[in-house]
């Protein structure tokens, strides 16, 4: 795996405070070439919510030729607990008529959910390999991130220092 230490890459990584140095390291990018977002998971989870918006803004801000979303072994299981997380909303007994509409926006109103339930969205992935796919997927087919842009998915085992990058379809030159 390559990457330019010269070209500007954003990188799309979970909540996991040691993965920046990790990631300077390994990847030799220059400190002031190399960007991070921040986000549960890492799933991006809208294609058009507030975090898209920033990965957007930040690619044509910055001029950056790479985004890698970057994932870590330790986190295998990414997944909200469903049950225990619907237990606790419903102990609010509004709370039980707002998840009924949402429900049904999301299956008859907001066609980037279609086919999808409140709790399946909140819940999101169900391992870090299947998150980081799907966010890859959605990155390299977004109308507003240019098709020169490389995309890619890498997960790193931080115990023993490496770094793999994830096959996700076709693949951009960085």
């Amino acid at each position: 795996m390559y990457f330019d230490e010269n070209k500007k890459a954003l990188f799309v990584i979970g909540m996991d405070q040691e993965l920046q140095p990790l990631l300077q390291q390994l990847t030799n990018i220059n400190p002031e070439n190399m960007l991070t977002l921040q986000v549960f998971g890492p799933e991006i989870a809208e294609p058009y919510g507030d975090f898209m918006r920033d990965i957007i803004l930040t690619v044509y801000q910055e001029n950056v030729e790479g985004i890698f979303v970057v994932g870590t072994t330790d986190n295998e299981r990414i997944a909200v607990d469903i049950h225990d997380l619907q237990r606790k909303i419903y102990e609010h007994e509004e709370m039980k008529e707002k998840i009924k509409t949402i429900d049904f926006l999301f299956t008859h109103c907001i066609p980037e959910f279609r086919g999808v339930t409140f709790y399946e969205w909140l819940r999101g992935s169900k391992t870090v390999i299947e998150s980081i796919q799907k966010s890859v997927k959605l990155l390299r087919h977004h109308p507003l991130i240019p098709s020169s842009i490389r995309v890619c998915g890498l997960l790193m085992d931080k115990k023993n220092g490496e770094l793999s990058e994830l096959q996700v379809g076709e693949m951009k030159s960085f």
